[in-house]
């Protein structure tokens, strides 16, 4: 294959892994204070899932050369790039319905197209992905619209999360297209199948309908349904805040490859362990 088209892959399914990876931090923050048995046994199913999705998209990283860990250390050491939505804190319990219903739907809209990539590994890592993150979707579609049915407390709640992640969402899809270096080029090798701005606009389209149905507003005030084109449009996205976000300016970028870094410190020594253990294994079927 192409070199560039071996290192657009590697960046882009790296990055893929590290924002799953990370994206457990600000959902594994609830799970002991989840408002109920139910909520905790969901909870902690998509943060497995989400550790899951690391190790896939990982291993398909792995098929073009590259090792994991150097990969792991690029995302510990600031180097490498995870998705910026999750610099974004967790202020309550409906936040995390919020993710499930806006970040993890703009990820679905994304990585369903991804299953169509010309790079057989990372398309087949995406048929298992997009299966549960459509789980995810609903589960936190599910916890917004109890929220949101609840007392006038519960639903200013609901309010308040979807007021405050719908613009980081919007941003998951990147830059407009003609500011985006890398689409062309990924379109052309058909890596990435759709652009980014068809991309958020179709997520706009299935949003809107839905906040509508759980009675919730988006805080947009120039948010529109455009009869021409049959879409809604939105008013304008600040980018300046989303390319601060990616320079590590976000509100809690310093956090979260800070529980990062002391999480992989932590587990050193049960990778330490597994490696005795499997040496101990081959050494004992080695012929004598």
């Amino acid at each position: 294959m192409p070199e560039r088209y071996r290192k657009q892959l590697v960046r882009m399914i790296s990055q893929h892994a590290h924002s799953e990876i990370v994206g457990m931090l600000p959902e594994g923050n609830w799970i002991t204070r989840a408002p109920s048995l139910k909520r905790k046994v969901g909870l902690l199913a998509k943060v497995q899932d989400e550790a899951g999705h690391g190790l896939y998209l990982y291993a398909a990283a792995e098929t073009l050369g590259v090792d994991r860990q150097e990969l792991v250390d690029a995302l510990l050491s600031g180097a490498a790039k995870y998705s910026s939505i999750f610099n974004y804190p967790t202020l309550s319990w409906a936040d995390i319905g919020a993710i499930g219903w806006l970040v993890d739907g703009a990820a679905i809209i994304n990585q369903t197209t991804l299953a169509k990539t010309s790079y057989g590994p990372y398309a087949r890592a995406m048929l298992r992905i997009c299966g549960e993150e459509n789980f995810h979707k609903r589960q936190g579609f599910e916890i917004l619209a109890t929220l949101s049915a609840g007392t006038p407390e519960q639903h200013a709640m609901a309010q308040d999360a979807v007021d405050r992640w719908w613009w980081p969402t919007l941003m998951m899809f990147g830059p407009p297209d003609e500011e985006s270096p890398n689409t062309a080029e990924l379109m052309r090798w058909n890596v990435k199948p759709k652009p980014n701005d068809e991309l958020r606009s179709r997520f706009i389209d299935l949003a809107v309908p839905q906040a509508q149905a759980m009675g919730l507003t988006l805080p947009d005030p120039e948010l529109r349904f455009d009869e021409e084109s049959g879409h809604w449009r939105t008013g304008g996205i600040d980018w300046e805040e989303f390319r601060r976000v990616i320079r590590g300016g976000g509100p809690m970028n310093r956090e979260r490859l800070a529980a990062r870094r002391r999480a992989h410190e932590e587990g050193r020594w049960v990778r330490q362990a597994a490696e005795a253990y499997a040496a101990k294994r081959a050494a004992a079927k080695a012929p004598r």
